[in-house]
């Protein structure tokens, strides 16, 4: 057993590397529906599980929820015959290989919720099987898998050591990122033995380019909370340099873009009206709750969240003055429009998305709010902001904008007519550097924030 090859379950090692391995993928999100490409791709047959009858009715009449995902995409899965979709929790039994990839979000109080991972483990455990490998794909903090899943899981009697193997592998999808597809990205792979990692790896090297193994499913963790909270903190570095520089009369944009110029020693990061999406704005708060367990304060991880978090307050008080200043009118009363509800451009995720919090603070200093983004038509259920479920982007035109007293430029997608914003509202606060290619004599109208 020093290798660990004498726990691996009998013929796993045989049925992946023959591509007989099923491959049951539960959570058929932004992750999971990429993920289920890629492995059907590699020439294994997939059964998808979401709890979303919805997605589960498009997936089999060959439809995609994901904008980056084409139609023709799926209905080639399921040509193919490697590809099922349901909605029943005991298909997985039929599954060789578990992937979870389910939301790790964040409670009221900024600490972690691990309910999508505890509910899937609970639901999953009265139908494991022996010789099964499942593995995490969810973001969270150090010793989840060990520590959460593995106790849950053997409640179904079988041992992890023993019947069946675990480990954690964390998704780095990038939405909207034409340059690199999930088998593009490599994938870091951690076991809670030596078998699960070895099983683990071999399963990934079949369906992405590189695997980079590490010594355990807890360091595989912090893998991706290190990646993230970089760029948390980074991007709460120019977040702040912003307003430093704003004040000496500095143009941020114009001071980063000379600065990528060099060659060696600097990465660009770029301000904006708050962080967005599932994992840069949770996962620093998932390493500072763990960390409390070691008596440990993540001071410096903190206070770039701080920061972050205070983006979009800072957003609206730049309106708020500039509207009053340019324009002598109140945001009580006033119409506003933001461009993009996105987190990012190009896609229409809205999770975490700081347009839903600048959404929040105007309405409650008295404006009324609509929005634009070709990306996302409609605002679907949220967590945090409920109320906004079912609004629909407004219709893009002259006779439209003239309407509004205030654009906020939330999100930078591209395709948008931002010359026609600006010739059109009187006031656009640019939180994203979207119009810096209107000719001069038109930016007199746009507010940086």
């Amino acid at each position: 057993m020093n290798d660990g090859s004498a726990a691996l379950p009998e013929g796993l090692l045989a049925a992946i590397e023959s591509r007989r391995a099923r491959v049951g993928i539960i959570g058929l999100g932004y992750v999971g529906l990429p993920l289920a490409l890629a492995v059907t791709a590699s020439g294994f047959p997939v059964i998808g599980y979401d709890i979303d009858a919805e997605k589960i009715t498009a997936l089999q009449t060959g439809r995609s929820y994901i904008k980056s995902i084409s139609d023709e995409l799926i209905s080639g899965m399921l040509r193919d015959c490697r590809f099922t979709a349901t909605s029943e929790i005991a298909a997985m039994r039929e599954a060789d290989i578990v992937l979870i990839c389910v939301p790790t979000p964040l409670t009221r109080h900024r600490e972690p919720d691990l309910s999508f991972v505890t509910g899937t483990a609970e639901s999953l455990t009265p139908h494991l099987r022996k010789g099964q490998l499942i593995v995490l794909e969810s973001s969270t903090y150090p010793g989840t898998t060990r520590e959460v899943l593995r106790p849950i899981l053997e409640r179904s009697g079988l041992a992890s050591d023993q019947d069946f193997l675990i480990a954690y592998s964390p998704e780095r999808e990038d939405p909207s990122n034409t340059s690199f597809a999930t088998a593009d990205i490599p994938k870091v792979v951690g076991g809670l033995t030596p078998a699960a990692l070895k099983a683990a790896s071999v399963f990934y090297g079949a369906v992405v380019k590189e695997v980079v193994p590490v010594s355990s499913a807890d360091t595989a963790e912090a893998v991706k909370l290190t990646e993230n909270i970089f760029r948390s903190v980074n991007i709460a570095l120019v977040n702040e340099l912003k307003l430093v520089y704003e004040r000496m009369g500095i143009d941020i944009w114009e001071v980063i873009n000379a600065a990528k110029s060099k060659p060696f020693g600097y990465m660009a990061f770029y301000p904006g009206p708050g962080l967005g999406g599932h994992c840069i704005p949770v996962d620093p708060y998932y390493l500072a709750w763990k960390a409390r367990e070691f008596d440990i304060a993540t001071r410096f991880i903190e206070l770039a969240g701080e920061i972050n978090h205070e983006a979009p307050y800072k957003v609206v008080e730049a309106a708020a003055r500039a509207l009053s200043d340019r324009c002598r009118k109140s945001l009580m009363g006033s119409r506003v429009l933001l461009v993009g509800i996105a987190y990012k451009k190009n896609i229409e995720d809205i999770r975490e998305s700081p347009a839903l919090k600048l959404w929040e603070l105007l309405e409650a200093r008295g404006a009324t709010v609509e929005y634009h983004d070709p990306f996302a038509a409609v605002i679907p259920a949220t967590r945090d902001h409920s109320q906004l479920k079912g609004r629909r982007s407004i219709t893009w035109g002259t006779s439209e904008l003239r309407t509004f007293d205030l654009a906020i430029i939330s999100t930078d997608h591209d395709g948008v007519d931002y010359e026609m914003l600006v010739r059109t509202v009187p006031l656009v606060v640019d939180t994203r550097n979207a119009t810096s290619d209107i000719c001069p004599e038109l930016r007199g109208s746009v507010v940086r924030a």
